[in-house]
């Protein structure tokens, strides 16, 4: 029996509508979901409101609906959703399916969501992720979110935090063997890990080769986000990121306040600076009294639209 259909979604763009087809060959039920998809330094991401949507099996869904080709096409997927203690709780998965503990550039886009889409008139709330409770502060222009800055809590060096096989009390311009080479890495948790490499010259198409063996280091038992970083001056640095679970991706938050971190540990930044990613800058302040990073960046709405997507239900 003939079980294909052919269906689409409809895309509603900043500056026009668009439609688009999907083709999808199965039996099982299919759900109309609606989606946002946003972007923070060209980190885009797929957002789901869960105050609306039952989402079953998001780390399949993930997969699904990030894929470029076949999908909408993101990062990852973030789940918006009611929260116990805060104003809002996030969820955010990977493009592979696995969830992390913290995404900065999606919270920052969760914070314009909820605001301009009317759920809250705050403009600080609290929002609820894996890797403790953020503090975010909306900056409104006409109504509308176009700035955040997220307090995204403190830095810990301690490589049983990260975590990071190697003995001491942190990890700090150590030399680590990936493919032959010798890299000096200073290993940074954010609520997720960091690894970040100093070069003179981050222009490399190589960076993808050493991110991904790093990234799968075997000192790294839950793996790690991989930074390169050239520093321009000491209010001034640019990077390139490897993401756990992505790959290369436009702009990573955590990873900005970590290279911040560890440049500062080495001694080649001071504690407020701009980072310059391939997606934009973000502004990073590593505050000395209260130890506490805060990151300011844009937050913007690529499109919103409708997936059909089939039913995925754990078993």
């Amino acid at each position: 029996m003939l079980t294909s259909i052919y269906h689409y979604g409809y895309i509603c763009s900043v500056k026009q509508a668009k439609r688009y087809f999907f083709y999808c060959c199965d039996s099982k039920k299919k759900f109309i979901m609606r989606f946002t998809k946003m972007q923070g330094a060209g980190n885009d991401y797929v957002y789901i409101n869960c105050f609306e949507e039952k989402i079953d099996d998001p780390h399949t869904l993930s997969k699904k609906i990030s894929d470029r080709h076949f999908g909408v096409g993101s990062d990852g997927l973030v789940l918006i959703m009611p929260s116990d203690r805060c104003d809002f709780r996030m969820r955010m998965f990977n493009a592979d399916g696995s969830e992390a503990q913290m995404c900065g550039n999606a919270s920052r886009c969760v914070g314009k969501y909820v605001y301009d889409h009317g759920m809250t008139d705050k403009k600080e709330i609290s929002l609820e992720t894996k890797s403790g409770v953020k503090i975010l502060k909306l900056f409104v222009e006409e109504g509308k979110v176009v700035r955040v800055r997220v307090d995204m809590g403190v830095p810990r060096f301690s490589p049983a935090l990260i975590p990071v096989s190697i003995k001491g009390d942190a990890v700090i311009n150590e030399s680590i063997a990936v493919g032959g080479e010798e890299f000096r890495v200073t290993c940074v948790s954010m609520g997720n890990p960091h690894a970040v490499i100093f070069m003179p010259d981050i222009a490399g198409d190589d960076l993808h080769r050493i991110g991904a063996m790093i990234e799968n280091h075997p000192l790294f038992p839950e793996r790690t986000n991989v930074e390169f970083v050239q520093v321009v001056s000491p209010r001034e640095l640019k990077m390139r990121v490897w993401e756990r679970g992505a790959g290369e991706t436009l702009a990573c938050g955590t990873g900005a306040c970590a290279s911040l971190v560890a440049a500062v540990a080495n001694g080649f930044a001071d504690r407020k600076a701009t980072l310059r990613l391939l997606g934009g800058d973000l502004e990073i302040e590593w505050d000395s009294i209260s130890d506490h990073l805060f990151m300011t960046g844009p937050a913007e709405t690529v499109f919103e639209g409708d997936f059909l997507y089939k039913s995925v239900v754990n078993e």
